[in-house]
């Protein structure tokens, strides 16, 4: 009869190593070089293109242009530093309330169009993904207004809300959609609408190509009907597809300028958005003020992604994705150790025993 024991115990002495630890020691020298070296370049563009005119504006806004004499007695435009006297303006007399208007008008164009955005984006998804004749016209027909330049897509919607319009014609009336007022409201938010909605729609049709189709077969044949489908599959697993799309779409509301510039034009108080205030500032050679409200929609901007992200859980840098792939990874390598480890003799049981005996 064969004995065998066990393999004697390592000298290893406190807790093993982590997987993060273990990563580390496995790491060469050169490797950290190597990735900064890599990165060096995109880093590079990021500072030219982001960091350099995010603080050459936060300098620019705390100086002033104001006149004054020069030494040889001419009145002459020189830059004051005022400090933060730029933002202060902002919430104070006639720079407040335009302010306080660009503000409101921005976020509400934002909060309307990216709305409707949505629900009309998720409705085309939804067609697109149905199985019909006519289905490939029907998505070559919707990249249309996405691929029109938003410039041009300004002048075709004032052609159409012209006061002898196409609009006017099939209303019979004669609305000033160009105007102050309402109107000019409702002709920005429609042109936004027709031309954004189809990106959402085709970033949630790519989410929706994804789910297996096995899942709907399982839900018809326990009696799941469309709409139960919709509620529990198709956007409990486009949600992450969806936020995303959502996250970029106000962003980009947030900025908007070219649309109500070329749809509306400038100087009107009903669409003046925070982007065309900063352009109608700069334009009357007040930079620093123009600078101060460019550094305010920054910040605006900033702090709607980072709630949204933060509250919502948009996975926009595929972050929770890496970290489940990574879960995954280390629960097939423990499983695998698991199932290569020898059995200890000790716990063999009696039937074990007697066929090692009897060989």
């Amino acid at each position: 009869m064969t004995i065998t024991t066990a393999p004697p115990a390592s000298p290893q002495t406190g807790n093993p190593p982590k997987h993060g630890q273990a990563k580390r020691r496995k790491r060469s020298p050169g490797e950290g070089r190597m990735a900064a070296m890599l990165l060096s370049p995109t880093i590079v563009v990021l500072a030219l293109v982001i960091m350099y005119p995010l603080l050459s504006a936060v300098h620019q806004s705390l100086f002033r242009a104001e006149s004054g004499l020069d030494a040889d007695g001419f009145v002459s435009e020189v830059d004051q530093f005022v400090g933060l006297a730029n933002y202060v303006d902002m919430f104070v007399g006639e720079s407040g309330k335009k302010f306080l208007n660009a503000f409101a008008n921005t976020t509400f164009f934002t909060v309307t169009t990216v709305f409707l955005e949505t629900v009309l984006g998720l409705c085309l998804a939804l067609a697109m993904n149905s199985a019909f004749r006519g289905r490939a016209f029907l998505r070559a027909s919707i990249l249309v207004p996405w691929a029109v330049p938003t410039a041009v897509s300004g002048l075709l919607w004032r052609w159409i809300f012209q006061s002898d319009g196409i609009a006017n014609t099939l209303l019979g009336t004669e609305i000033l959609w160009t105007a102050e007022g309402n109107a000019s409201k409702l002709a920005v938010i429609i042109a936004e609408v027709w031309k954004t909605a189809p990106f959402i729609g085709l970033l949630v049709l790519a989410g929706m190509q994804v789910i297996p189709g096995e899942v709907y077969e399982a839900a018809k044949i326990d009696g799941a009907g469309w709409w139960r489908q919709l509620i529990s599959i198709t956007l409990p697993m486009v949600k992450p597809t969806l936020l995303v799309a959502i996250l970029f779409r106000m962003l980009d509301a947030l900025r908007m300028f070219d649309l109500p510039f070329m749809l509306i034009g400038s100087g009107k108080d009903s669409v003046e958005t925070l982007s065309m205030l900063a352009w109608d500032e700069s334009n009357q050679l007040r930079y620093g003020s123009a600078a101060a409200f460019s550094v305010m929609l920054f910040l605006y901007v900033a702090v709607v992604a980072i709630v949204f992200v933060k509250v919502l859980g948009a996975d926009v840098t595929g972050a929770k994705e890496l970290k489940l792939l990574s879960k995954k990874n280390r629960a097939g390598a423990s499983r695998s150790k698991l199932s290569q480890t020898p059995v200890n003799p000790e716990l063999k049981t009696t039937e074990d025993k007697k066929t090692e005996a009897s060989s």
